[in-house]
């Protein structure tokens, strides 16, 4: 006779080699479509096995009742995990934060000063730099920054999306915040920045394809998707940063 622990253990098992079968292509997605944003160095089956236990534990906290479906909060976990991964093994030079830093300092100045959107030429004047090293700037900040959208929303919670145990109402209540926040931040960025956001994170299309729809070059949304990173980090600063504020070190 088979001891109710190891039963309940074999059930365990079965349930979650069920999930992952059922949900690895989820998971493939979602590797992928980090991935382009990331270097070569950055390994797509490390962010899958990551997402893998992602899933895993979605499947174990999912409550049903709380109204997501639960793509919607495999997702979200799934993400959680891959950027987790992605933390720990951060290639990303202190330098590229530290700029990533001022840029924002100085794009909130500016837009605070002006009462409207910051420009490109503006920014880098304020910097010190030339167009060209500015936009080198903006490209860094997508393909060294890591924590973007996906990973501020994953710091800042989820507020309708069942989060397990320890999920408190102080922290739903600052989720909910936040939500408010980046909705208004994003409506208030220029068009073509929204644009480009809207069919990256929402449409799920990458740089390249961006590209064709807008009839530019992918060096070009690249330099659209930093400036409305950097200027989504200016406007949001008072939920804090999530990157690396560490003392800037080479």
């Amino acid at each position: 006779m088979i001891a109710p622990a190891a039963q309940y253990r074999a059930v365990q098992r079965a349930a979650s080699t069920e999930v992952v079968e059922r949900h690895a292509e989820l998971v493939r997605r979602i590797a992928h479509h980090l991935a382009a944003r990331l270097p070569s160095s950055v390994e797509v089956d490390d962010l899958v096995q990551a997402g893998m236990l992602g899933l895993i534990e979605a499947a174990r906290n999912f409550d049903s009742e709380q109204g997501a479906s639960f793509e919607t909060y495999a997702s979200i976990r799934i993400r959680g995990a891959m950027i987790d991964e992605i933390r720990r093994g951060d290639w990303t030079p202190r330098s590229v934060h530290r700029k990533n830093r001022q840029a924002a300092e100085a794009t909130r100045a500016i837009e605070q000063s002006t009462g409207r959107p910051a420009t490109a030429a503006e920014v880098a004047h304020a910097l010190g730099l030339t167009p060209e090293e500015y936009n080198h700037l903006l490209e860094d900040s997508v393909s060294g920054q890591v924590l973007s959208l996906d990973s501020h929303i994953e710091d800042h919670g989820e507020p309708n999306v069942a989060a397990g145990p320890g999920y408190s109402p102080e922290r739903r209540l600052q989720a909910a915040e936040f939500r408010v926040a980046l909705g208004g931040a994003i409506g208030q960025l220029p068009e073509r920045e929204q644009l480009v956001l809207s069919l990256y994170y929402e449409q799920e299309l990458n740089l390249r394809e961006i590209g064709a729809v807008l009839g530019v070059s992918e060096s070009r949304v690249c330099q659209i998707h930093g400036q409305a990173m950097i200027r989504l980090r200016a406007r949001l600063g008072e939920f804090g940063s999530a990157d690396n504020d560490t003392e800037d070190v080479e």
